[in-house]
């Protein structure tokens, strides 16, 4: 062997015949300085080209000339100097005559020409932009080998006398190169001109050198932040523009399309498309392949440098088992040098560190990469909701939308870190054979045989795993989507009594998703149990056959461990391929769901020509010959229409229940599907939807509707819209917030805030869809006569009012009549009736009975809604409150002089009465722990530690077995006790296998009974909530802790508690075991542990605080997709897409900068105790008396049927379980049957009588499966008067003795109204009937009139007697016609 001293000269190096122990070939220092000669020019030259096409594609602005790089160009100059003086030396000694080696010459050269390389990089990433290079950080540190070598090499020789200019090289060349590694540590300056704005908290990495890159150092700030103070959105880092969702989104997108070949929309001959109308994506087949090669293609640069990170880590594995091979081969070996130990030593703990840090390196750019992943596809399910069809949106739910994407996309990307399982773990076994093979020759082909015959069992496992996977994905949905219906409706569900009956619902699917949940669980515990069972059997048969079979079959200690540390890696590997097999299941089933919605169909951009406007035009919107249909499998709604409206016309559609008003109005938006014909609108359109649709923000957001602000313009549309009195009275004028969905707004206020939005657009087209239905009868001709009608702020402006009331009908231009889907008759008031046709008939049967002989039909009519605008002078509109929430009224019933105008100054006041931040901050607390163990059971928990500690005993023992089986006496090449060692091995291991799937499933078990615990337990407490908890908090975060994280709970929870578990009792097996091998060991084990817990509670400090940020801003994200998805018919119509995706985008970017660094009434009533009620649902307001009836808008009418049953904090009602039975909601998804009769009560019989009552039977009977007829999520395929009908036939089937109808035939036209009064009539004798309504002719037949005025009973009596009085009551009859 050579010595230290020794040249690697002679052919005894090279000679390979002589025995000697592996260890000398690799740890000789002629190995060493060969491989040091080598491998930084191979190195530099493999990776060079590729590091300079890189930076070519993805170079910066250049660097200025710094101190810095002017060093490294100087350093690698002198570097070029010295090795061209090395090359010329042997040149001078062969010229001398004298013989050299090739080396001498070959080596200088090589390194001459790769140093030039080198200083060729240095000044090319000044050219591009580069300020820390990790590719010669590597090639500087790789070069320190060959002169370290070499310095130790002639230091121990001791030839400096004889070779001075050798040395000086060798010792020049170390001290070059090690300042070139120095330098490359630090990092240059900012580029002199930078293409993007600086942000305002940049992300350090950005100014972070290689080093500090590599080990994560440039995030230790605000780790050191977070654990001394509470985080902040301020102290976050700023987005990069790569990791943007604008960016990513649009990548995506673009791929997508590409995959598809779906070319965007072409521009119309009629005029230019703008992007909006274009469609997003319209699917022929199924677009799984094409979005998962668009992922591919986006996303791969990403994966693969990830991927490269974690293959450099294996080899550092897999470099652990040789390097201890060889030690215990130098241990064996008496006449080694001792500095071969040393080396080993030094050599396997570099390797663990270096495969630490590369698995790190990868893990975080799969973190990366997930992050831009969920942005991505969150971004394309947003922008897919913008562009829905309504059959498309019959099928889905917000709940549906907001569980795709806290749930199924969340799946998604986490299976990226599996990918890689599927092959690199095989690769893994691989090699584990083939060193199990040169350990033990083979008697390794018998572990190929043990692992082989277990993989059919795996495979089944799989399978199954996989069924119970989707039906638990499916349950999941079904849970999302009623839970999302629930927490919209819930106003209503409290009204009627109904929680009981919704969460026994709710959670029996709960029950079903948990069942299929813990069957999952269990199989995947059989799973792990079983690949551990594999290597165990692959452990014991391999020993058995190797000491029973082979000639060399004594168990030392090089062939115990070493297969130990192998099988460890092996029982690595097969513990981790389950992981994967799930992972990658659960993704295929969250992707095809994905991919599923993302090919709903679209609204065909097509659908509808719209063009600029034109003054020579003089018709804007026109139909011709139009059949249209929701969607390809209904039957069209639309026959045969033919339709011009000119320029400044005032249209007024009319039309019973039913007959396709709204329809119109959504075929000139081109909602619908178009059968044949074709639309065309000229100019820009505003839509006021018939249920208004509101936002979370505040009242100028709601009104300018992503427009510039113009503050007299808004001044003058508001008291247009008879809203000036209501804004003066909220808290902070226009600036205050509105509760999600407008659950601190009364109806009326919420159709006047919608009717402002679109008169605030200023367009040129103005689609109307009933909004005077919700407005009383002076309020409503107050906004007819200043916005809608011929001298309104919309005069001028072509507008389509469909309507049924019908007062304003002489004041049209042109009435349009429907009748079942066609148009019955058109023309002017005065045309349509002298025909005596479709008009005629609806105004007949308008008419109260008493004046039907008195008039004739064709008189000019009169009254509530046929008459004109009786009265005279402009009538008053006093301020209505909104309901009392954080967002409502001041205290005091007064209102100050500042609030008497839209306060627009002081845009911060929204801050004052938004609430607190809901974020919590710190560490979780204990009884956080606490609860959840509580919730799987004391009993439990000590059961499943017992388990553990029970497999961990075992696991011991068959360590501790193999061990002295190891150790035991070798006689005549054979071991004495081989066989009883192999059984009792065995058996050690069948136990800890028993007790490994024991302690596995009661975790699981476990976790699912605190699953279900918590969420009954969180499901109860939402539900006995006060209605006031609903209208402060967004649905969105309501649904996210009902969605995402009752998955995490579900799932991620009990496999993180196993980890725990496992690792926690492995580390202490290894320091028991440690320290009775050696016991100095505890000496260093306790410093560690406590270094370990500095760093744990330094990043749990931060981590805790990131993670609820994440939480509350991802909130925010699934509230906004929520909204859009409820009011993307508004958003299409506005054509506001870009807004709101730019919206989007800036919340998801929000989310992605936290996830980024994480990586009655006084008297009594009949049947009724209403005496000093009292409504306030918050503490900071006043208790307001409340009546039982309403007549007059602004008086708190909808709030008193509230009190009536007294949903106040108490949760108690006064007037039993029958006051709740009538008020009016909207349906459910699900069967019209069910949402008729929910707790399954009446016949169908008793439910079709109910339906002929309510004029809806026939309507039914056209139905596919009639009383079976699924219904979209909140009844969106049926026309809000049948809607209100529906809910009618439901409170009649209920036969209480109190009933309350708030507006229950407000969307209706008047003579089914008059219909329908005569049947409740006949149904409700003996019942006690509250009724609330606009229309005050609905009230006159009432035995008593409560008048409600600023929330307080103003008059009190029957209608004789109240207009006898000639008070308020009198004053509206008036303002009627009917006094």
């Amino acid at each position: 062997m050579a010595t230290p001293g020794e040249p690697c000269t002679g052919l005894r190096v090279w000679n390979q015949t002589e025995q000697e122990p592996v260890a000398y070939h690799f740890l000789s220092l002629c190995f060493l300085r060969t491989a040091g000669s080598w491998v930084p020019p191979m190195y530099l030259w493999v990776l060079g080209p590729i590091y300079l096409f890189y930076i070519h594609r993805h170079g910066q602005c250049y660097l200025r000339m710094s101190h810095l790089f002017k060093i490294k160009m100087v350093l690698g100059f002198a570097l070029i100097l010295l090795y061209t003086f090395n090359a010329a030396i042997p040149l001078w000694r062969i010229h001398q005559g004298l013989s050299q080696a090739p080396e001498l010459l070959i080596h200088p050269t090589v390194w001459l020409a790769t140093m030039s390389f080198a200083t060729f990089l240095i000044h090319m990433e000044r050219k591009k932009g580069v300020r820390a290079s990790g590719v010669l950080f590597g090639y500087w540190l790789l070069c320190c080998l060959l002169p370290v070598i070499n310095t130790v090499q002639q230091a121990s020789a001791g030839s400096f006398h004889q070779e001075p200019l050798h040395h000086l090289a060798t010792y020049l060349c170390l001290t070059l190169v090690v300042a070139e590694l120095v330098l490359s540590c630090l990092v240059d300056q900012p580029p002199f001109f930078s293409e993007e704005s600086q942000p305002l908290n940049p992300c350090p990495e950005a100014e972070a050198s290689f080093p500090s890159k590599a080990m994560f150092w440039w995030a230790s700030g605000l780790l050191w932040k977070g654990y001394r103070k509470l985080l902040g959105p301020k102290d976050l880092w700023s987005l990069g523009r790569e990791n943007s969702s604008e960016e990513l989104v649009s990548q995506l997108e673009r791929e997508w399309r590409r995959s598809c070949n779906v070319l965007p929309g072409h521009k119309g001959h009629s005029g230019v498309r703008a992007p909006e109308t274009e469609a997003f994506l319209q699917p022929e087949r199924n677009q799984r392949g094409p979005l998962l090669r668009a992922i591919w293609r986006v996303f791969r640069s990403t994966f693969l440098l990830g991927t490269l990170s974690l293959v450099i880590s294996d080899a550092f594995r897999f470099a652990v088992p040789k390097l201890l091979s060889l030690f215990l081969e130098f241990m064996g070996d008496r006449d080694s040098s001792a500095w071969t130990g040393w080396l080993l030593a030094v050599l396997m703990f570099l390797s663990a560190c270096l495969q630490t840090l590369f698995e790190q390196q990868h893990m975080y750019r799969a973190k990366v990469l997930q992050m831009r992943l969920r942005t991505a596809i969150t971004g394309l399910v947003y922008r897919k909701v913008l562009v829905l069809s309504s059959g498309s949106r019959k099928s889905s739910a917000a709940g549906d939308v907001v569980n795709l994407v806290s749930v199924d996309i969340q799946r998604l990307v986490e299976s990226v870190i599996y990918l890689n399982g599927l092959w690199l773990l095989f690769l893994w076994i691989i090699v584990c054979f083939v060193y199990l093979w040169q350990l033990l020759g083979p008697s390794a082909l018998t572990a190929v045989a043990v692992f082989l015959s277990l993989l059919p069992l795996n495979f089944f496992i799989t399978k199954k795993r996989s069924y119970h996977q989707e039906e638990q994905m499916r349950q999941k949905a079904s849970r999302a989507r009623l839970t999302s219906s629930m927490l919209r409706t819930v106003r209503t569900i409290k009204s009627h009594g109904w929680e009981c009956a919704f969460l026994e619902r709710l959670l029996h699917i709960r029950g079903r998703e948990l069942g299929a949940l813990r069957t999952s669980t269990l199989l995947f515990s059989v799973s792990l149990v079983s690949f551990q069972v594999s290597t165990f059997l692959v452990a014991l048969v391999v020993f058995a056959v190797h000491t029973l079979v082979a000639e060399d079959n004594a168990m030392d200690a090089e062939k115990a461990f070493v297969t130990l540390t192998v099988l460890s890696i092996l029982n690595k590997a097969q513990a981790f391929l389950p992981f994967s097999v799930h992972c990658i299941v659960q993704a295929r089933v969250s992707f095809d769901r994905l991919a599923a919605f993302l090919c709903l169909e679209e609204v065909d951009p097509n659908g509808m020509v719209s063009s600029p406007s034109r003054c020579s035009s003089k018709d804007r919107i026109s139909i011709h010959n139009g059949t249209f249909t929701w969607s390809q499998e209904s039957p069209p709604c639309l026959h045969g229409i033919n339709l011009t409206v000119p320029q400044g016309c005032l249209l007024a559609v009319v039309g019973p229940v039913g007959a396709g008003k709204s329809s119109l109005l959504s075929a000139l938006l081109g909602e619908l599907l178009k059968v044949e014909g074709s639309v065309s609108i000229e100019g820009s359109v505003a839509y006021v939807p018939q249920e208004a649709w509101v936002q979370n923000t505040s009242v100028v957001e709601n009104v300018c509707f992503r427009q510039e602000l113009d503050l007299p313009w808004l001044q003058k549309v508001l008291e247009a819209c008879a809203l000036g009195s209501d804004v003066a009275s909220f808290p902070a004028g226009v600036h205050t917030p509105i509760g999600e969905q407008g659950m601190n707004l009364s109806g009326g206020q919420k159709q006047r805030l919608s009717l402002a939005r679109a008169v605030y657009r200023k367009a040129a087209v103005y689609l109307l869809d009933d909004p005077l239905a919700a407005l009383d009868a002076h309020v409503s001709q107050q906004v007819f006569k200043q916005v809608i009608g011929p001298s309104g702020l919309l005069q001028g402006t072509t507008r389509i009012l469909v309507t049924h009331t019908l007062h304003v009908l002489p004041q049209a231009d042109q009435i349009l009549v429907l009748d079942n889907g066609t148009i019955a008759e058109m023309g002017s008031y005065q045309d349509l009736l002298h025909r005596n046709g479709a008009l005629v008939g609806l105004l007949d049967g308008a008419r109260q009975p008493a004046s039907e002989g008195e008039g004739g039909a064709h008189a000019a009519a009169t009254g509530d809604d046929l008459g004109g605008f009786p009265g005279g002078g402009k009538p008053t509109h006093r301020a209505e409150r909104p309901r009392p929430t954080e967002a409502g009224p001041v205290k005091g019933s007064t209102t100050s002089e500042a609030q008497t105008e839209p306060s627009l100054d002081d845009p911060e006041a929204t801050e004052l009465i938004a609430g607190e931040n809901s974020v919590r901050y710190g560490r979780v607390k204990t009884t956080t722990y606490l609860s959840y163990l509580r919730a799987v059971g004391t009993p439990f928990c000590t059961y499943t530690l017992f388990l553990f500690l029970c497999q961990q005993v075992a696991s011991f023992c068959q360590g501790y077995w193999l061990s002295l089986w190891a150790d035991d006496p070798v006689v005549d090449g054979r071991q004495m006790h081989a066989a009883l060692r192999g059984w009792v091995f065995g058996l050690l291991g069948c136990l800890q296998a028993i007790g490994l799937f024991a302690s596995m499933a009661a975790v699981f078990l476990g976790g699912a009974r605190a699953s279900g615990l918590l969420f009954r337990s969180l499901l109860w407490d939402v539900a006995r909530s006060p209605v006031g908890f609903f209208e402060r908090t967004p649905v969105g975060n309501l649904l996210n802790r009902f969605s995402k994280e009752t998955d995490t709970v579900d799932v991620d929870i009990p496999d993180k508690l196993r980890s725990l578990l496992t690792y926690a009792f492995g580390l202490l097996e290894v320091g028991l075991a440690v320290t009775m091998a050696t016991p100095l060991a505890i000496v260093a084990i306790l410093p560690l542990m406590l270094l370990y817990a500095g760093f744990q509670s330094l990043y749990v400090a931060t981590s805790c605080q990131l993670r609820r940020l994440e939480s509350a801003s991802y909130s925010s994200v699934c509230s906004h997709m929520a909204e859009t998805f409820q009011g993307s018919l508004v958003v299409r119509a506005f054509r506001a897409q870009a807004p709101f995706t730019a919206q989007h985008d800036a919340l998801m970017d929000e989310n992605q900068r936290v996830a980024g660094c994480q990586p009655g009434a006084p008297g009594e009533w009949p049947g009724v105790c209403g005496r000093n009620m009292c409504c306030a649902e918050q503490d900071s307001l006043e208790c307001r008396p409340r009546g039982l009836l309403c007549v007059r808008c602004p008086a708190g009418d909808t709030d008193s049927a509230v009190g009536g049953p007294q949903l106040d904090r108490s949760g108690e009602q006064h007037g039993g379980r029958g006051a709740r039975a009538g008020l009016h909601s909207r349906p459910q998804g699900g069967s019209l049957r069910m949402n008729l009769d929910l707790l399954q009560e009446h016949t169908d019989e008793g439910i079709w009588a109910a339906l002929e009552t309510v004029q809806l039977k026939a309507f039914v009977t056209s139905l596919p499966g009639q009383l079976q007829y699924e219904c979209a999520g909140q009844g969106d395929d049926l026309s809000v008067g049948q809607k209100q009908l529906l809910c009618l036939a439901r409170a009649l089937l209920r036969k209480t003795q109190i009933l309350i109808l708030d507006e229950a035939t407000a969307s209706v036209d008047p003579g089914t109204e008059m219909q329908m009064q005569a049947a409740l009539e006949r149904w409700f004798t003996q019942c006690t009937v509250l009724l609330i309504a606009h229309r005050l002719r609905s009230v006159m037949d009432c035995a008593r009139v409560l008048v409600m005025d600023e929330g307080q009973v103003a008059e009190s009596g029957s209608p004789a007697q109240l207009l006898a009085q000639k008070g308020l009551f009198y004053k509206l009859a008036q303002e009627s016609g009917l006094a």
